[in-house]
């Protein structure tokens, strides 16, 4: 049975949708490049919602369309600042000395080196998290359900604990990153950062997307909904599930990277491996948007980056309070998300609409 032509207005229809998304997605470029000049004096929060959108989003790599609720993406992001950092410190100067009291005072970066030592070490801290990533995969993605959020908890803590007590980083006393070099413009300094984690965010999302419209996402769907199906299929999920967690593993390192350098100072428990706050934060963006979609821990991370600074800038002291309460209403009253909720609320514009000619085709052969 030939299937029946698609229709003019079908065509012309899919055709509009194509010509909005990329009108959407130009807007959405043009503001993210003059959003520092616009809100000058807001670019290291525009720097940090940057970073926290590409948690969100790796984090939904695993947690959403996986269905492997982890809390140890926060290893990968902390290993990406101290990589980061040692490599930047590490090809121009001993480390050893420029962590002990005052080393950085006593090492002075030129411009090249800085650039230069930020570049490479952005590198190695994108890397090396997806390679370790890979390496503890195969001993704890056998693991299922609670059992390996609680185990990836786990290395978090040690991993905080354990960086706490190596002297060539800093130990207990931190790690004061590289600072950036004296240039003629004030604004450099953060200019330079928010380019720099927008550059990496629109990266993430166009390689995420990229991944999201071949068959790897389908595999990571067949684990969530039901794995020991999906291995009497003949899929090979620890594979897929490793190389899931690797590729949220490379992206979180280079957040993490950017994120020492902008902050300036890197502590092993309470900023690298801060599991109580960024690990967490991690897991309520995705869950907030809507797990499983590619713009909910976009607009999720967005809202949460929104309402956290507004209660720290309004209720500091109840900041936490504040807090919990979106929690609990995120939990109430939108437990699929934002965009679970608008697919509920306007399938005709969220949902999965059916072509005609295909629901047509589809009768017809039955």
């Amino acid at each position: 049975i030939r299937r029946p032509p698609r229709s003019t207005l079908s065509s012309s229809s899919a055709a509009s949708d194509v010509y909005k998304r990329q009108i959407l997605y130009g807007a959405i470029l043009i503001f993210g490049i003059a959003a520092p000049f616009i809100f000058p004096a807001f670019k290291v929060q525009l720097s940090i919602l940057c970073i926290l959108i590409i948690l969100a989003i790796t984090w939904n790599v695993q947690g959403g369309e996986m269905g492997y609720n982890t809390f140890g993406n926060i290893l990968f992001y902390g290993l990406g600042m101290y990589l980061c950092a040692s490599v930047q410190v590490g090809m121009f100067f001993p480390l050893g000395e420029w962590t002990e009291g005052g080393g950085e005072k006593t090492f002075v970066h030129t411009p090249a080196q800085f650039f230069q030592g930020f570049a490479v070490g952005l590198a190695v801290a994108a890397v090396v998290p997806a390679i370790i990533a890979g390496l503890i995969g195969y001993s704890i993605l056998g693991l299922r359900g609670h059992y390996f959020a609680i185990c990836t908890l786990g290395l978090g803590v040690a991993a905080g604990e354990i960086s706490g007590g190596i002297e060539i980083i800093g130990a207990g006393q931190g790690f004061t990153t590289p600072p950036f070099p004296n240039v003629d413009r004030l604004e450099a300094r953060g200019e330079f950062f928010y380019f720099c984690s927008f550059i990496v965010l629109v990266f993430t999302f166009l390689a995420v997307k990229a991944i999201y419209s071949t068959r790897f996402k389908l595999v990571l769907n067949a684990i969530r909904d039901n794995e020991d199906k999906a291995e009497a299929m003949g899929i090979q999920t620890m594979k897929y599930k490793i190389i899931g967690w690797m590729i949220s593993a490379f992206f979180c390192g280079l957040a993490g990277g950017i994120m020492g350098g902008l902050v300036g100072y890197i502590d092993s428990t309470d900023v690298a491996f801060d599991g109580r706050e960024m690990g967490v934060f991690m897991v309520l963006m995705a869950i907030l948007g809507g797990k499983g979609t590619l713009w909910g821990p976009v607009i999720g991370a967005t809202l949460f980056h929104i309402f956290k600074e507004g209660f720290w800038t309004f209720f500091l002291g109840w900041q936490y309070v504040a807090l919990g309460v979106l929690i609990v209403v995120i939990v109430i009253y939108f437990p699929e998300g934002i965009m679970g909720w608008l697919r509920e609320k306007y399938p005709e514009r969220f949902g999965e609409v059916v072509d005609e000619a295909d629901r047509k085709a589809q009768v017809t052969l039955k």
